[in-house]
Order: structure tokens, then C-alpha cells, then sequence
């Protein structure tokens, strides 16, 4: 695959996820979705000689531009895995109990979308492929070849929130039987005639497309695992702050840090005199979600959708 690099980003949130870091000019921060550095960039900036940012990426265009800074600035280690596997990675840095804050901005970036050669877009015609690292796993092409029809339904409607999954499933099935998909138009157009109740504003198959891409790169899975792990490496005090884009994302990142908020003291019985440490708390959340300003908006729309959370470690 041929992948060109002249797709621009624009970051979301910048300002605000960097403040919401409370970044220490000593301190370990960790960028869990480097992109295109627009907040890793920011981060650096407000870091002295002492201190360090580690970032990751799946995405080898991303890995690219992050190698190019790391040859730039000594404070910054890029790593090409998925932020699920952040514990592993910091322990092998031998940043294990350093790290002062963890940012996780989500889901696909502006050049992966815009590049039709990535395979994400059901607008411009490109190779059905969608995986964020080319490299690894199973293409959409390949899955959508291999899937039974319940199980191409069961991913639209799960991860796209698509009510029309069955008939879009029962349609790829027949259509798949004559010709197979290796092509983004090919598999919209038929997505688009199998739904009968257009949305407006929205392309018919903008959810189908969702639901393939979160399943063909484990989003979802990844999150909640790298939740878990950057609670895990955050020193007591350090920032967890996350930006999401679809509901999907923003109720496992809400609910993760209500939980941990909340701890575990109403599972113990009511008379115990003391409860352990193990069952207390281990999160404060920061203020209220944050969303993009107007101004934002109108800047850049794909910044409509995005929620911030910010949650503080306490133990």
C-alpha cells in the first residue's frame, strides 16, 4: 500500500487537554494517541530538560512524525503500539510509578479519514481496509468476506448504533456471493440502498461504516484496557484526560471513572469499622465534561462531537 503523508490535522481540544494535564515541567506525561503530535507538541513545550513524554501510535504515518521529533528533542520516546499495551511499554521504558499524566484523545484522525487509501471513508473510493496499523490484523475487505450475515449484523448495531444492520447484513451476504468487496464505494452503495429511512444531514451508511471500523481495530477493547493500565502507571496526583467522539466511547470513559470514583465501600458490610484501602476510591473527578468551544466548531466540525474528561489519581 502506497500512503502519502499530505493530510492535515487539525487537533481537537489542544489547549484545553494540555491545561487539564496540569503538566509539571519535570514531570512523565504519556500521549496514548500521538496522531500528529498537535498535543504532544504542546506538552513538550511545557516541559523543562528533566522532564519526558512518551507517545503512542498504531498508525505508521504517525510513526513517522513521531520519529522525526524524537530525532529533534531527547524528552520524547514514540512507540508504535496500541496505548492497551501503555503498562508493558512504560515498564519497558522503566518509567514504572513516574508517570504524571496520561492523555487519550480517541478514535480515527482527519488524515486517516481524508486518505482514501486508508479505506475509512465511504466518501472518496479507496481500498476497504480500515486498519489504523496496515500491517497488522484482518482488512475489512477480508472480514466482510468471512463474516456470517448475524455477525456483519451484530457489529453494525453494536458499534454503529445502526437500527438497519439486518438488512445491510442480509445485502452484503447476497451481493458478497456474485462479487467481493474490495472497494469502499462498492460496500457504501450497497449499505446506502439497504437503508430504507435516510437521516438528515447524515451519509446512510456514516453508522455501518462506524461499526466496521471500531470492530476492525478493537477500539472499543483497547479502551477499556488502556483505562485499566493508565490508571495502573499514574503516580498519585497525575491526570487522566480523555476525549471521545462518539457515545459509545464516552459511556466506557464515564463509566470507568464514576466507578473508580466511587470505589467498592458498598460491596463490604454496612457495620465493618474500617474500610480497607483496597475498596476506597481511587480516582477524583476534575469539573464537568468539556466540550469544543464554538469558534472551535466552526473551525474544524469534526470537533462538534468531542467530549473531555478529566479524573485525578488518589491512590
Amino acid at each position: 500500500m502506497t500512503m502519502t503523508s499530505t493530510f492535515r490535522h487539525i487537533t481537537v481540544l489542544l489547549e484545553e487537554a494540555v491545561d487539564a494535564l496540569g503538566v509539571r515541567p519535570d514531570g512523565c506525561y504519556l500521549d496514548g494517541t500521538f496522531g500528529r503530535g498537535g498535543h504532544s507538541r504542546l506538552i513538550l513545550e511545557q516541559l523543562n530538560e528533566r522532564g519526558h513524554l512518551l507517545g503512542f501510535d498504531k498508525d505508521p504515518l504517525a510513526i513517522a512524525t513521531g520519529q522525526a521529533l524524537m530525532a529533534e528533542d531527547p524528552r520524547f520516546t514514540i512507540v508504535q503500539r496500541s496505548f492497551a499495551e501503555l503498562g508493558q511499554a512504560v515498564t519497558e521504558q522503566g518509567l514504572q510509578g513516574r508517570i504524571a499524566g496520561v492523555l487519550l484523545d480517541l478514535g480515527v484522525s482527519s488524515p486517516q479519514l481524508d486518505d482514501p487509501e486508508r479505506g475509512f471513508s465511504f466518501l472518496n473510493d479507496g481500498p476497504l481496509d480500515m486498519r489504523m496499523n496496515p500491517g497488522l490484523g484482518q482488512s475489512a475487505a477480508d472480514w466482510i468476506a468471512s463474516a456470517d450475515e448475524e455477525e456483519i449484523a451484530r457489529v453494525f448495531k453494536d458499534y454503529g448504533e445502526e437500527r438497519f444492520a439486518r438488512r445491510m447484513a442480509k445485502a452484503i451476504v447476497q451481493r458478497r456471493a456474485e462479487k467481493p468487496f474490495t472497494r469502499t464505494a462498492d460496500l457504501a452503495a450497497v449499505i446506502t440502498e439497504a437503508n430504507p429511512a435516510w437521516e438528515k444531514g447524515k451519509n446512510p451508511a456514516t453508522r455501518a461504516f462506524q461499526g466496521l471500523r471500531i470492530h476492525i481495530n478493537n477500539e472499543l477493547g483497547d479502551l477499556e484496557q488502556g483505562l485499566e493500565a493508565a490508571l495502573d502507571v499514574l503516580e498519585v496526583g497525575g491526570r487522566l484526560v480523555v476525549i471521545s467522539f462518539h457515545s459509545l466511547e464516552d459511556r466506557i470513559v464515564k463509566q470507568f471513572m464514576r466507578r473508580q470514583a466511587k470505589g467498592e465501600a458498598d460491596t463490604l458490610p454496612r457495620d465493618l469499622p474500617i474500610i480497607p484501602k483496597a475498596f476506597e476510591p481511587r480516582l477524583k473527578l476534575l469539573g464537568k465534561p468539556q466540550y469544543a468551544s464554538e469558534a472551535e466548531v466552526r473551525a474544524n466540525p469534526r470537533s462538534r462531537s468531542a467530549v473531555m474528561r478529566v479524573a485525578e489519581k488518589l491512590r
